[in-house]
């Protein structure tokens, strides 16, 4: 992965490779940044296959730290950076990094640096508050303001190069190992059906620490395109004006992102003409959704895209041209890839018949850090089991389902139930709860958590939020908490979720 980048670098070194709201970065001064970094992780220590987790929000830093880490012959660790201490900590532990780069104005710096491990070495990323102590940390300006020679570093593509975390569960993480093989397959993939190539630029709001956002700082660099980071979606008049204003190519969301545009903007108000293609993931997208989108921007190729962090992003695209045509469909295996729908026994579905979506091709993870039983549970004779559930019409296209898992997704994020039970289980007036997600037409999914009280205690839903907004990322407390008298359950006790979840979805 890093010798594609520097071969894009050197054909392409004044060229605009990333703006961000501190100005804007071509490709040689990227590859710059990033030989910074790789420079002071070599001269730190790093082995090759070692472990750096960052906490960073989108910008060039993110891309220089994270291609540096490669460059030293590092295993990257992006973090969640709307995640509490304890999660951050705990993944940096479950993942056993030796470097957390973290932003200097981070909510929870204090926290992490008071209980990090002291064999992890802490780099803050950024200027520096007034007053604030960089006596704990490495500074970010001892990295920046040193020239340092790019390591010389013999990687092979099996060699890991990611470690994502999708399940923030306390106790258990579940961190997806992805090879530079796998990364590369899936960009090769990408851009064939995007054709993405030099000339294109894209307006990016999604988070890099996801596997989606991450496919897009990839997908363009790899070509030698430009990214234009927005991270704020607060304003979406101010995203489409930018759109607009950058004449950017390409604009990438979940469906939350194109319900607040097409609910709070005018796009016809907007000048995107340039605006060649959209692309859609992190979630299906309601039918009704993407028929405005096509009324609202008739001149621009909508993709709607299925994938899972587990096969390094993208396993599905449905073409612009069927759109219509294939209404409701997530479309047919990218490139290079397989699909097929199999039952329970591990056979091949005919059109028409719901089973598990199973896939298989070289974007497909090596397995899950550090925990054998979970692998093999998804992984099978070299294909992934996803866990979705979907059917195919008689030309192959894919209609999902459903979702085997109990995995909640809201707008971007992708929420483990067990993590909030976990948290609110914590208060002594909880006797068992069970969080589940119900639909949304924003988000996708809300998170709703049913609570059983203990005996008389007194029980109070401000409370419970509270206790949760110490201890949870704000996008993993539920929007709304009912009191039962009891959890439906099975005979052997296990609790019937999905009882729980409206008609609608269950």
């Amino acid at each position: 992965m890093i010798d594609r980048f520097k071969t894009i670098a050197e054909s392409y070194p004044e060229k605009l490779a990333i703006a961000d709201a501190s100005g804007q970065y071509s490709y040689r001064q990227l590859l710059e940044r990033i030989s910074q970094v790789a420079g002071y992780l070599a001269e730190s220590g790093l082995n090759k296959g070692d472990r750096v987790a960052m906490v960073v929000t989108n910008s060039a830093n993110y891309a220089a730290i994270f291609y540096g880490i490669w460059a030293a012959g590092g295993v990257t660790v992006a973090l969640n950076t709307q995640a509490k201490a304890r999660d951050i900590l705990n993944w940096t532990g479950h993942s056993n990094a030796k470097w957390l780069f973290i932003d200097q104005g981070h909510g929870e710096l204090s926290e992490i640096i008071n209980k990090l491990d002291q064999g992890v070495e802490l780099v803050g990323v950024g200027a520096s508050k007034p007053a604030q102590s960089t006596q704990s940390h490495t500074p970010w300006t001892t990295i920046t303001q040193t020239r340092r020679a790019m390591p010389e570093m013999a990687l092979s593509p099996s060699d890991l190069a990611s470690i994502i975390y999708t399940s923030g569960t306390t106790g258990s993480p579940k961190g997806v190992t992805l090879s530079h093989a796998n990364l590369s397959a899936n960009i090769e993939s990408i851009q064939k059906y995007l054709q993405l190539s030099s000339e294109d630029s894209i307006l990016n709001v999604l988070p890099f620490y996801y596997s989606y956002g991450n496919s897009v700082l990839h997908t363009h660099l790899a070509v030698g395109g430009s990214l234009i980071l927005e991270n704020n979606l607060v304003y979406p008049h101010r995203v489409v004006e930018r759109i607009a204003n950058e004449a950017v190519s390409g604009f990438s969301g979940v469906p939350s992102t194109f319900a607040l545009l097409l609910g709070r903007v005018n796009l016809s108000d907007y000048d995107l003409s340039n605006l060649r293609y959209l692309t859609q993931a992190g979630g299906a997208m309601a039918p009704a959704l993407t028929d405005k989108l096509l009324a609202a921007l008739p001149k621009t190729e909508i993709f709607i895209m299925y994938g899972q962090t587990e096969a390094s992003a993208r396993l599905t695209y449905l073409p612009p041209a069927q759109i219509c045509e294939k209404r409701g469909s997530i479309g047919i295996a990218i490139p290079d890839t397989r699909i097929e729908v199999r039952d329970k026994q591990g056979k091949v579905n005919p059109p028409g018949v719901t089973g598990e979506i199973c896939a298989s091709g070289e974007n497909i993870m090596q397995g899950y850090w550090r925990d054998t039983e979970k692998s093999a549970q998804v992984l099978k004779d070299g294909w992934l089991y996803t866990g979705d559930l979907a059917h195919t019409d008689e030309d192959g296209y894919l209609y999902i389902d459903g979702r085997s898992s109990d995995m909640i997704k809201s707008g971007a994020n992708r929420i483990s139930p067990k993590e909030i039970e976990e948290v609110i289980q914590e208060l002594d007036c909880v006797m068992e709860v069970a969080v589940v997600g119900v639909p949304d037409e924003m988000l996708g999914e809300i998170i709703k958590a049913f609570i059983v009280p203990k005996g008389d205690q007194q029980t109070d839903k401000k409370a419970i939020q509270r206790h949760c907004k110490q201890n949870l990322a704000i996008y993993k407390i539920p929007k709304s908490i009912e009191f039962i008298s009891e959890l439906p359950k099975t005979a052997s006790g296990k609790i019937q979720k999905f009882q729980l979840q409206p008609e609608e979805k269950s």
